[in-house]
């Protein structure tokens, strides 16, 4: 008993350890520390360089909390009004988001042979794009206060609503309850979505006064709480536990938000790096290297699909063309929700944990850095095609051409830029 619990504390306190200096060093370089954190479960996961066995179970619970966390820290970030409102306006662009990304995951999964539920799953991975990624992106570049970020966070928004209903579904058909009992879970889901946000709506007050205190333990005690008994609730309804912290997060609003927010982004910090390591963990680097092409395959394919969805979604929004790129190049990070979704699936279909996980690495590497270089490498390109295709002033002809006057349309889209 001694020498389990003496093992357990050196191996949790080096993963602690460890992922403190990583987090660290990726801050150094501008990195997210997400692909640092995977990589490191992978060296001392199964067939790494060193097992971990004694904090095994631990960390198992650990990544279900930091699950639970990352979603009620999101849904904080949101007002039901906000939820509502989103949805009344950026629907078009969440159907079009939802057609472009999640088909070429089905494709794969089909052309890879892993059936309906495998095409369900890789759909679901390569549709949601990162939303503590692409936050942290929007922070770093200095563009929280671009005309195209409202439009980013919308899509966002979209997509974390629609895990309320996809999730349930995947958890149904994964544990093979038939047409019939995936119907009963996707109702259920729909049912508590809408009676949470019900509730958030008229009587949001009340719940935040209810749950307020001036007293941060107390506050953070009962928040915590409140939020691991509804996911467990929520787990048992077959709606996801990571819904039910999202909505949570919903409900509570104002001064209880803000409060919760501050007390509960270490501890989020804290475990969903354990969550992010526990996945690399559980899959074995020598299963990586034979579906490292056709995750890079998906990762290009559904890189230019995600900045289309951006690009469509500003344009409606009247945005300029520089916006426009911008906010595609932002959506392009997969993150946390791709490994969710993998993480749930992996127990059916063991295939998708190598394939999940290679897919993230890459987009959350390039994400970044497509959030970034997306809308300059579009003006390059645009200024050699008319540097080579357009004659030279005057060619042709005697005269001078005279200087262009943009239509009133297009100095609406210039100022909108």
């Amino acid at each position: 008993m001694h020498d389990n619990t003496t093992a357990l504390l050196v191996e949790l306190g080096s993963v602690i350890l460890g992922l403190g200096i990583i987090g660290r060093f990726a801050g150094r370089i501008g990195l997210s520390p997400i692909p640092l954190y995977l990589l490191a479960g992978l060296a001392f996961g199964q067939g790494g360089l060193l097992p971990l066995g004694a904090s095994e179970e631990f960390t198992a619970v650990g990544a279900e909390i930091g699950v639970i966390l990352l979603l009620l820290l999101l849904g904080l970030e949101y007002s039901a009004s906000e939820l509502v409102t989103s949805l009344k306006t950026q629907y078009p662009s969440g159907a079009v988001d939802f057609v472009l990304n999640a088909t070429p995951g089905a494709v794969a999964a089909l052309l890879l042979g892993w059936g309906p539920v495998g095409a369900v799953a890789l759909a679901g991975v390569t549709w949601i794009s990162s939303s503590g990624v692409i936050a942290k992106v929007l922070a770093d570049l200095g563009r929280l206060g671009n005309r195209e970020t409202p439009v980013i966070l919308g899509v966002l928004v979209i997509e974390d609503l629609s895990m309320a209903v996809y999730l349930p579904l995947l958890t149904a058909m994964l544990a093979g309850v038939g047409l019939a009992g995936g119907s009963i879970a996707l109702l259920v889901a729909l049912g508590t979505v809408g009676f949470v946000l019900y509730l958030a709506l008229r009587h949001g007050r009340l719940i935040s006064r209810a749950v307020s205190s001036d007293n941060p333990e107390m506050l953070l005690l009962v928040v915590l709480g409140l939020t691991v008994l509804v996911a467990g609730v929520a787990q048992q309804l077959q709606v996801s536990a990571a819904v039910g912290a999202f909505l949570v997060g919903i409900a509570l609003s104002g001064e209880v938000a803000e409060g919760a927010r501050k007390l509960l982004t270490p501890l989020r910090d804290l475990f969903a790096a354990v969550f992010f390591v526990f996945f690399g963990l559980s899959t074995n680097p020598a299963d990586i290297p034979p579906v490292l092409l056709p995750a890079a395959l998906l990762a290009v394919v559904t890189v230019f699909t995600k900045i289309a969805t951006g690009w469509y979604a500003a344009r409606r929004a009247g945005i300029g063309s520089r916006g426009r790129w911008r906010a595609g190049g932002t959506l392009v990070a997969r993150g946390e929700f791709s490994i969710v979704i993998a993480g749930l699936a992996v127990a059916t279909e063991p295939r998708i944990g190598p394939i999940a996980t290679a897919y993230v690495l890459i987009l959350v590497i390039v994400g970044p850095l497509t959030a970034r270089w997306t809308q300059p490498a579009v003006e390059l390109i645009k200024k050699w095609r008319d540097k080579d295709g357009d004659p030279a002033p005057g060619a042709g002809s005697g005269t001078i051409p005279a200087a262009r006057v943009p239509a009133p349309q297009e100095e609406l889209a210039q100022t909108a830029d």
